[in-house]
């Protein structure tokens, strides 16, 4: 059998970039080299590279993404799309591929600009009726009225960039002083900012995936941060408890697969992807959608795999195939 050339795409442009690399060496490193033949492939602002399991290191070209070494040049068969924000997530990837003709294991270039949009995605789920959070929008250059937000959402209240991920550019404020501060510094991350009310409930992470041309839910993950809320210390550094399966009851469990399906479905969405929820008075609330979510060895997809009785390496493979599909 002749091996597909897989490129695991990783870093990028944002914040982010750390993470990704991260991400992708759990993944290049689980990726079955009996059926794959994988490129690891790093992009960066001032270059893109890629690298074989042979320590061989290429140029990546950013017209058609393919490898060039010592006049030898490989062609990728498929793309496993591992970074996380800019380039990868907010659908510049999936844009070059689709114009390339390179089948690509996330989302096409609409869904992924759709969901990296904090505002335009929630807009959506509300049009389908899909419980979120009270919000309010700022952008760079309004006039800020911390009175009108207090009075809008309450406090605590949530401070969010629009389109950042890893929980970047995030904060929980307590107080007019505190809400004018994070504004200023979440404005930092991007020039449009979504506002959120508090909700106190159970949050909890759905991981879904269509393979074996059928959209699947994995065992929900429940999240106890050790901190305030789940950022970033809580996400990667360990500062949170995460169980899987979630100790939730059926009739809600059944909710939240349910739910997922749908959002899956009607978002276009394609490949593994996770969504948090946060449970207040037994309705999950939404509160974004990661159409590329986080494989380190500290995420919660690899957990929700893991508890499915699956090596990440079968899983890999099944979402391979899919994309090829």
């Amino acid at each position: 059998m002749i091996r597909k050339k897989v490129g695991v795409v990783c870093g990028g442009y944002s914040s982010e970039h750390k993470i990704s690399l991260q991400s992708a060496k759990t993944v290049f490193s689980n990726l079955d080299r009996n059926k794959w033949e994988a490129f690891l492939i790093i992009i960066e602002k001032s270059k893109w590279t890629g690298k074989d399991d042979r320590g061989n290191i290429y140029q990546v070209s950013k017209g058609d993404l393919k490898l060039t070494s010592n006049g030898k040049t490989i062609k990728i068969d498929l793309i496993l799309n591992l970074i996380h924000g800019s380039l990868g997530e907010n659908g510049q990837l999936a844009a070059l591929c689709e114009i390339l003709d390179i089948p690509l294991s996330s989302c096409d270039s609409y869904s992924a600009a759709l969901t990296f949009n904090k505002r335009d995605c929630l807009s959506v789920l509300r049009e389908w009726k899909i419980p979120t959070a009270k919000y309010f929008t700022i952008d760079k250059d309004d006039d800020i009225d911390a009175d009108l937000i207090i009075k809008n959402l309450g406090l605590p209240c949530f401070v969010k960039a629009n389109r950042s991920g890893s929980s970047f550019g995030i904060f929980k404020v307590y107080d007019k002083i505190n809400l004018l501060a994070s504004i200023k510094e979440a404005f930092k991350y991007d020039t449009q900012l979504i506002l959120e009310s508090n909700l106190n409930g159970l949050e909890v992470s759905v991981g879904t995936a269509r393979y074996e041309n059928e959209i699947k839910v994995f065992p929900i993950t429940e999240i106890i941060p050790n901190n305030d809320f789940f950022d970033y210390a809580a996400k990667y550094e360990g500062q949170s408890e995460e169980i899987t399966p979630a100790r939730i009851e059926k009739s809600l469990e059944k909710k939240l697969v349910d739910l997922s399906k749908k959002i899956y479905s009607r978002l276009g969405l394609k490949g593994f992807v996770r969504t948090e929820f946060i449970i207040v008075d037994k309705i999950p609330h939404i509160l974004e959608v990661n159409s590329v979510p986080g494989m380190t060895d500290k995420s919660i997809i690899p957990q929700q795999i893991k508890a499915m009785k699956m090596d990440l390496s079968d899983f890999l493979s099944k979402i391979l195939i899919q994309t090829i599909e």
